[in-house]
């Protein structure tokens, strides 16, 4: 790892999402460079299994189920965390929603069962949690965007709306939180391959080989090990002086819409 060991030896690290995919990726590399685990997920049965992994791999991990759509399980979460830590250093939002639909056969349910996870779920943490970083003098706090979020997200306009809100609602948080000392930024992959998008978002062979020649960096998209590291920067002391920024992980994905000049 290209990390230093024990960079976040002694840190609380909260993790929303934390239970599959990125967010137990992230967990892992925080938790296999000394920091302490609090997991949150709204599946009960996965959470247990997230912890149990990683307290076989020597971490010191605790899960807390959460639903971040409901503002008391956000408050219930930050409590567990007054209760059973001596504070919180670093806070990732990185739970998820998203499934593939054209926007005028989307029903509103569906469009603001999106908006409320991705959203309102981070509103929810951010307005619980931060407290406990600015009764301390310092924190970090990074979200997991996409770069859906700027240009469009045909087909999934839902996601791209609440992704989009993320983005300015981190950097009204830089604003108003840096005077505490906490750092708010956001990170944005591009089509990340695990194996829940996968299934959830081109299921077939062709489709998620045609996101991936799409990519003028490797020809693939990327992966959630390609995200981890840009978590844990922002979260550094390298990125001390780093607040209000996105940064994006796509392998230049983004700038696809002029692939016929590279023949692709």
């Amino acid at each position: 790892m290209t990390f230093a060991p024990d960079l976040f030896s002694g840190q609380v690290v909260a993790i929303t999402g934390g239970a599959t995919g990125i967010g137990f990726r992230i967990a892992e590399a925080f938790g296999r460079l000394g920091a302490r685990l609090v997991l949150a997920s709204r599946k009960a049965d996965s959470l247990d299994r997230a912890v149990a992994s990683l307290v076989d791999q020597g971490i010191d991990a605790l899960g807390v189920p959460t639903d971040v759509r409901d503002p008391a399980a956000a408050d219930a979460l930050a409590a567990r965390i007054r209760q059973s830590c001596p504070g919180l250093d670093v806070l990732v939002l990185s739970h998820g929603a998203n499934f593939v639909c054209p926007a005028l056969a989307m029903t509103p349910n569906g469009f603001r069962a999106v908006v409320d996870t991705l959203l309102h779920g981070t509103f929810h943490c951010c307005r619980s949690l931060a407290p406990l970083m600015v009764e301390r003098g310092r924190g970090r706090i990074v979200s997991i965007a996409a770069t859906n979020a700027q240009g469009g997200s045909p087909l999934m306009a839902h996601s791209g709306a609440g992704k989009a809100g993320i983005l300015s609602l981190t950097e009204s948080l830089a604003v108003e939180l840096g005077p505490a000392g906490i750092t708010v930024n956001t990170v944005s992959p591009g089509p990340v391959a695990t194996d829940a998008a996968n299934a959830r978002l081109w299921p077939e062979d062709s489709a998620a080989a045609a996101v991936a020649r799409a990519t003028p960096l490797g020809g693939r998209m990327a992966t959630a090990d390609d995200v981890v590291g840009a978590v844990l920067f922002l979260a550094s002391p390298a990125a001390a002086f780093v607040t209000g920024a996105d940064l994006v992980i796509d392998g230049g994905n983004r700038l696809r819409q002029v692939p016929a000049l590279f023949g692709r």
